[in-house]
């Protein structure tokens, strides 16, 4: 997509959410064969708001100007939807990943993001 810049940062948060999943769930594949139960399990580990809350507050310190200003503006966008099991603050900071990593997704930026994705699934 040539024109990511344009896309609000919900637009960002709903492709980055997409990507992340699928990232997590190769991951999940890629280990020992489980039962499908066991699969949403252990990828559910990653892909919930605290986690992502929690990676974002490690990355913080190590984001460029441009990253910053994406997760700045994801974080402050006023969306209609909450998390069922999070607090506002938490699920507005899973956002703001999920807009970072939507960003370096379709800005085509794969190192990075193949950086940010790899720290999403540290323990």
């Amino acid at each position: 997509m040539e024109k990511y810049e344009e896309l609000s940062p919900l637009a960002l948060a709903f492709m980055g959410d997409a990507v992340h999943t699928a990232f997590v769930r190769e991951k999940v594949l890629s280990g020992q064969v489980n039962k499908v139960q066991n699969y949403h399990t252990f990828a559910s580990k990653f892909c919930n708001a605290k986690k992502q809350m929690e990676t974002l507050e490690k990355l913080l310190p190590t984001l460029n100007e441009e990253e910053a200003n994406v997760v700045r503006k994801a974080r402050n966008c006023h969306s209609k939807h909450s998390a069922k099991n999070f607090d506002e603050e938490t699920y507005k900071k899973a956002t703001a990943f999920e807009a970072l990593v939507g960003f370096l997704y379709l800005s085509k930026q794969t190192e990075r993001l193949a950086e940010i994705l790899l720290k999403s699934i540290e323990e």
